[in-house]
């Protein structure tokens, strides 16, 4: 968690833009500076809401809250960066348009949501621990930006978690998105059960949202530790059987109190005994934080491991989080250099070499999110890699929020993003198709995890949680744009 530089709310720039234009970070690495494009791309929406606003009647920031608002950032990342999206201009002043533009709604099954429990680390004990996550770091997203003056509105902020709270993941993810299905997750602590979000409370607050909204809305992680050994293994069935988790998380990079390093998926005497008991409790699906380098030794957390385990247990289903993205930190220089986006391509390269394999998934939280803001060029070949090499039935769709606030965002910029034309001639890509977007968005999830999405289609007009949300959208509360994760100061 830790950083060089204080770290800041995006919500303290000039302006709420309706997408990032700073890089954020979900906490686990530390982000990089502005880029040149992103800090043009800022300075077109600022021009663009200017203009459209005008013809509205509306100051730039109320213009940013419309419709036109997400066209206006759109429009400003197609003139800096080359058409990546589809999007009109009409779009900047015409609501209809925009509707029109953006299609039917999709089934959408988030399988990577995070908030912060209030009960987390409660004396701070693991800032002394190399490569943790700590409380310090997560109070330091207000506290800092506080006492930097970046924000007149935290003046009289405490430095509270209540902004990273569970209270307003539900709000940012299922009355401010079209998110349909989520998996909570949570980032690792000293012992699984001191995690970031502990087990016992993710299936609580999955419980409880189902039960409110009289349908299932919400899935849960359980831990999976094995250099705990016996302990975890007990633990799982504990979990498996008490709190009916629906899939196992993982870190090989951040290892529990008193280990100096990670461990691999394919150790046969670490990781398999953990595998063996996933099967025997049924849960078989392994979602493992992989890429995004978290820990004491930056390398535990390379996705190559996989490929032994996907081949040892057949039976068993991994989801790799962030697709084995090492991250953005001299990501420019790196493909520049060598045409390969660093883990991710090689990880491709080895699954093209074991064609059989077919228990590997690709997953796209922070990475999609940090890709499509920074360069979209790299995003197109990195899902155009992806789906090449797993399959387009084997991407599935994670958005790491609340860390950048809102997924709504997200699912705007990936509705409207396509794949350039050229990329696939000469790379032989896969268009981005609506199919293909809708099994990403949710389709493939749903198969994975046994959920019937034509049932939960016709379940959701009479779902609580959807009345809910129509009723909250129809109060009109204008989308703040804050973004919960770090940024370079």
């Amino acid at each position: 968690m830790a950083s060089r530089r204080p770290p800041k709310f995006f919500q303290g720039l000039t302006f709420p833009a309706p997408l990032p234009t700073r890089p954020v970070s979900n906490g686990e690495y530390a982000p990089g500076p502005q880029t040149a494009g992103q800090a043009a791309v800022e300075h077109l929406i600022g021009r663009l809401a200017d203009r459209a606003g005008r013809r509205l009647g509306l100051s730039r920031r109320d213009f940013l809250k419309t419709t036109g608002g997400m066209a206006a950032a759109l429009l400003a990342m197609n003139s800096v960066f080359g058409r990546y999206f589809d999007v009109l201009e009409a779009e900047l002043v015409e609501a209809a348009a925009f509707d029109e533009r953006r299609g039917e709604p999709f089934f959408i099954f988030d399988v990577q949501t995070h908030y912060v429990s209030a009960g987390f680390d409660p004396q701070n004990a693991e800032a002394g621990r190399r490569g943790a996550v700590t409380k310090e770091g997560l109070l330091a997203l207000r506290r800092r930006a506080r006492e930097a003056g970046m924000n007149p509105k935290l003046k009289a902020d405490r430095g509270t978690l209540d902004d990273l709270s569970w209270e307003t993941f539900i709000r940012e993810v299922f009355l401010e998105s079209e998110t349909t299905i989520g998996l909570i997750s949570t980032p690792p602590g000293p012992y699984p059960q001191e995690a970031v979000v502990p087990p016992k409370e993710m299936a609580h607050i999955r419980d409880e949202v189902n039960r409110v909204a009289g349908s299932q809305r919400m899935l849960a992680h359980g831990l999976a530790t094995p250099q705990l050994g016996k302990a975890d293994l007990e633990f799982m069935a504990l979990q498996a059987e008490t709190l009916k988790v629906d899939a196992w998380k993982c870190y090989t990079g951040a290892p529990p109190r008193g280990q100096e390093h990670g461990w691999w998926m394919d150790d046969e005497r670490v990781a398999y005994p953990m595998l063996e008991r996933a099967r025997a409790l049924k849960v078989p699906r392994v979602c493992v934080h992989k890429g995004l380098p978290l820990g004491p030794v930056a390398e535990y957390n390379h996705p190559k491991d996989l490929i032994k385990a996907a081949k040892d247990f057949p039976d068993l289903r991994f989801l790799v989080y962030h697709s084995g993205f090492r991250g953005a930190r001299g990501l420019t220089e790196a493909f520049a250099a060598t045409g390969e986006i660093p883990w991710t391509s090689e990880f491709c390269r080895m699954k093209r070499a074991e064609p059989g394999i077919t228990n590997i998934y690709m997953e796209l939280g922070s990475t999609f999110a940090q890709l499509v803001t920074a360069d979209p060029l790299i995003c197109a070949h990195l899902l155009g890699e992806v789906i090449a090499a797993f399959g387009a039935d084997h991407v599935l769709w994670g958005t790491d929020s609340i860390w950048y606030g809102t997924p709504q965002w997200q699912i705007e910029a990936f509705r409207r993003f396509q794949i350039p034309d050229e990329l696939i001639e000469r790379k032989g890509y896969q268009p981005l198709t609506r199919e293909v977007k809708a099994r990403i968005f949710g389709l493939n999830a749903a198969g994975l995890f046994g959920v019937d999405a034509a049932a939960k289609r016709r379940e959701l007009p009479k779902d609580a949680l959807s009345l809910i949300r129509m009723a909250y959208l129809e109060e009109g509360p204008a989308p703040t744009h804050r973004v919960y994760g770090w940024v370079a100061g």
